[in-house]
């Protein structure tokens, strides 16, 4: 087996060829088109379509973590049942930014597969599309030409979207042999796996206008795609990729914990609970979290597809946890998050995983009940019930119908789906995102990034190098409302949980400030400004929000030293009035942690401990124990802010010393999703504020108990009202019916209607003195009858009396077997009911 570690050979091979190699971009790209990055492309997206200019290297290289299990691309329902369909998979890949063109991509491709894998020139292949001639011809110096096949634009033609890039590809196919697959599909172009695609090299050389005509492009660009899985498998003889070193750890774990071997029956599950457990270690490890919709909602649906195939191979409690070291031991090297998120990994899977098996059991009852009944299709009633109720995702029910050759009643499911989320519609406000769609290559271009001076200074005197009106487009003079770039900037734009900056601009009010691919501009409004205008920018809301954002630091320090280092940020918000921190614990604090917390940040604040800002290099700042924030990608300097043991990678605005924070309170502590709560909080101006309103609450109080001291107040308030149930009470029980009682054997049994005291208390009573005693109470109160039961060793079950009796008087109830209570509206038949409660007890207890 050759033990070739093909992602580094290929980034160092490119290295070598003088391209940048660029490290895996976030799972969960910043585009409103991509639930997940599906491409090793989706990083170059803008400088392909032309948003952002070429960088100074035009040639890069990069070995991409990708997703396929959510939106247009979806391989989930094929996983664990092919030998190449994967959720999460490393893409690797070569790119040209109008630099090098055919030529040198199938030259680089063929060296690399030859020379470097060593892969044998009579198991490959290529196809190209059927109207390059110039590719066909490139390939020939390579490859025999018969092994060069034409294929239409279904095959060998790749486009962005209907407008835009596009061009011919060429894929290289390796012939896995015919001893291994013979079936009628198995031939290039074939819908068999004995041609198996490992890498398309795409040719963008036209752009597509929206009459479909295709234009060239005046610098051609290089984008290709080589699956790492497939390679790996073939490097290493295997014909499917679950087989290989990348995955057969972690199904050799999966037989170790359930301590049974792999066979025919069980291998798919196998193979699902091992490839799901890499797209759910990396999508928490990335700051996904588990939801009831987006991208959290197919992490959801991944593991909760693991689960069930784990549920069929035994477990019946959460186990991905325990598999996640050997991936650990296999990926972490290279992707450091899994380490350095190990424990939080573990710890959300279990939770969510616990989640699960309290309603899989009566989830997989109600589809074999179903299953039963269904002869073709499935019911789409009964598959939303088990998404809505159960939580069991349609792919889910669907994959196991597939397993029984069924499907289920889709248009159905939809129709209910649709009812739901139209229901929940009227709460939607939208996302409330600023566009992006706008001039902001042309003016990279001509004047590139301005540079932000907000961390030494709130004022400063500039000039302006960009005008932009309020659909982005550029202007050299703006009347009204619109996007103002200096050339030094003190406004902090909105990163990081930190709202962007306002003030003014010449006197012009400042009311926000975004950054746009790099570039920092301040939203202004009803402006008379002129590029070269030589400006003077204030910022006005900087040290609160300062206040605040440091406040945040300190606090995560204290919710780690109260709950545990497990306590992880999953979002945050800082402004001028307030701040919001998210972070991970399966369950609401305790008054207790609270104050605990609390106290902690104000023990800082009265240490005027002095901040300390600076950028170091991104090894040694972890070092330190700096924190980082979940799913951000950082690059080999950092900036790290710190407040005594409170280190954290921030590029915010923060105070010099935490005595400038004042007062921190704690406003609200809240849920937000499964596995995630939210603390709420003010501090600076805002905590005076707060205060102050505690103080005049406290005055209105005493007015209200007519006590100085609102405490003794409300205690008098306590002793008076007790003093007054005590003494109805006592004229209840002056007035207290005597209850007719029968004795049927050795049950009392007592049935009666009376007119005040507590029924609960009669019934407590008449347990308390009777052994064996069976009684049913009727109140009328008002136009409504009030009715309770309660059996103590008697055969009567207190719930279905108190029904049967229910009825008769027009209303219902339940309970226990030893209590229940319930109503009616029909007073008139209450003697009616009485009759046939001691008629229904007689019957039992004979």
């Amino acid at each position: 087996m050759k033990t070739i570690d093909v992602r580094a050979k290929f980034l160092e091979f490119f290295e070598d060829k003088n391209h940048k190699i660029y490290s895996s971009m976030a799972l969960t790209p910043d585009d409103p088109t991509l639930l997940f990055t599906n491409a090793g492309m989706v990083q170059f997206k803008d400088i392909f379509t032309g948003t952002l200019p070429v960088p100074k290297n035009p040639k890069a290289t990069s070995c991409q973590l990708c997703v396929r299990a959510g939106g247009k691309h979806n391989d989930l329902e094929n996983v664990g049942y092919t030998a190449r369909h994967h959720t999460l998979f490393e893409m690797l890949g070569n790119f040209s930014f109008g630099d090098y063109f055919k030529k040198d991509a199938i030259s680089h491709a063929w060296e690399f597969v030859t020379k470097i894998l060593k892969l044998p020139a009579d198991k490959l292949w290529v196809t190209i599309h059927d109207s390059d001639d110039e590719a066909n011809e490139i390939w020939k110096k390579y490859i025999d030409p018969s092994r060069i096949k034409r294929f239409g634009d279904k095959d060998n033609f790749w486009s962005m979207g209907e407008t835009g890039a596009c061009g011919p590809c060429s894929e290289i196919f390796y012939d896995q042999g015919v001893e291994n697959f013979n079936t009628s599909e198995d031939y290039l172009g074939g819908e068999g796996d004995r041609f198996l695609e490992i890498w398309n090299l795409v040719f963008m050389q036209y752009n597509r206008d929206k009459n479909g005509n295709l234009n060239p492009l005046p610098k051609p660009s290089i984008d290709t795609g080589m699956g790492l899985e497939r390679v790996q498998a073939i490097l290493e003889g295997k014909i499917n990729n679950f087989d290989s070193s990348l995955f057969s750890p972690l199904t050799a774990e999966i037989e170790k914990l359930r301590n049974k071997k792999i066979d025919e029956n069980s291998v798919n599950s196998h193979r699902v609970i091992a490839d799901h457990l890499r797209a759910v270690s990396f999508m928490i490890a990335q700051g996904v979290m588990f939801d009831k919709e987006g991208r959290g909602y197919v992490l959801r649906r991944i593991l909760r597809r693991a689960v069930r195939h784990g549920y069929l191979l035994g477990f019946r409690k959460p186990f991905m946890a325990l598999l996640f070291d050997k991936l650990n031991a296999k990926m972490g090297n290279h992707y450091e998050e899994l380490a350095e998120k190990a424990d939080y990994i573990k710890e959300q899977m279990s939770l969510e995983e616990q989640r699960f098996f309290k309603t899989i059991s009566s989830g997989m009852e109600l589809f074999e009940v179903e299953l039963k009944k269904t002869k073709e299709i499935f019911s789409g009633a009964v598959a939303f019930k088990l998404y809505d109720t159960y939580g069991f995702p349609l792919d889910l029910t669907e994959d196991m119908l597939r397993e029984k050759d069924m499907k289920a009643d889709i248009a159905k499911f939809d129709e209910l789906m649709s009812e739901q989320r139209n229901r929940a519609k009227a709460n939607w406000k939208g996302s409330g995102d600023k566009a992006t769609d706008g001039d902001f290559k042309k003016i990279l271009e001509r004047v590139g990034e301005n540079e932000f001076v907000g961390y030494e200074k709130i004022s400063h005197q500039t000039k302006i190098s960009a005008l932009l009106d309020e659909n982005f487009k550029e202007v050299q003079e703006l009347n009204g409302d619109g996007w103002v770039m200096m050339e030094e900037t003190p406004f902090y734009a909105k990163s990081g949980g930190q709202e962007g900056d306002v003030g003014e601009i010449n006197g012009f009010v400042v009311t926000d400030t975004n950054k746009f691919f790099g570039l920092n501009f301040a939203e202004v409004k009803n402006a008379n400004l002129k590029i070269g205008d030589e400006v003077k920018a204030i910022v006005k809301n900087r040290d609160e929000v300062a206040k605040h954002h440091s406040a945040t630091h300190l606090l995560q320090m204290a919710l780690r030293e109260v709950l545990g280092d497990n306590v992880s940020q999953a979002g945050s918000m800082n402004d001028a009035t307030r701040l919001r921190f998210d972070f991970t614990h399966p369950k609401a604090l305790s008054r207790e942690e609270l104050e605990k917390v609390g106290n902690i940040v104000n023990d800082l604040v009265a240490q005027a401990i002095e901040g300390n800002v600076e950028e170091l290099p991104l090894d040694i700042a972890k070092t330190k124990g700096a924190i980082a924030m979940f799913g951000e990608k950082y690059g080999d300097k950092v900036r790290v802010v710190e407040f005594g043991k409170s280190v954290e990678f921030c590029g915010g605005t923060h105070i010099k010393n935490t005595a400038e924070i004042g007062s921190f309170y704690i406003t609200k502590e809240s849920g937000v999703s499964a596995g995630v709560r939210r603390i709420e909080a003010v501090c600076g101006v805002s905590a005076v504020k707060y205060a102050k309103s505690f103080m005049t609450k406290i005055a209105e109080i005493k007015l209200e108990v007519k006590n100085k001291n609102p405490l003794l107040g409300i205690k008098r308030l306590k002793d008076e009202i007790k003093s007054l149930k005590d003494e109805m009470k006592l004229l209840q029980n002056a007035t207290k019916k005597e209850l007719e009682s029968i004795k049927i054997g050795d049950v009392n049994l007592i049935v009666d209607i009376i007119e005040n005291g507590d029924i609960k208390n009669i019934i407590d009573e008449a347990k308390n003195t009777h052994e064996k005693v069976a009684i049913l109470i009727l109140q009328i109160k008002g136009n409504k009858l009030v009715i309770a039961s309660g059996v103590k060793n008697a055969p009567i079950k207190a719930g279905e009396w108190l029904r049967t009796v229910a009825k008769i008087v027009d209303g219902k109830g339940g309970g226990r077997d030893d209590f229940a209570q319930g109503g009616g509206k029909d007073v008139s038949k209450v003697e009616v009911a009485k009759s046939e409660a001691i008629k229904f007890a007689k019957a039992k207890i004979f």
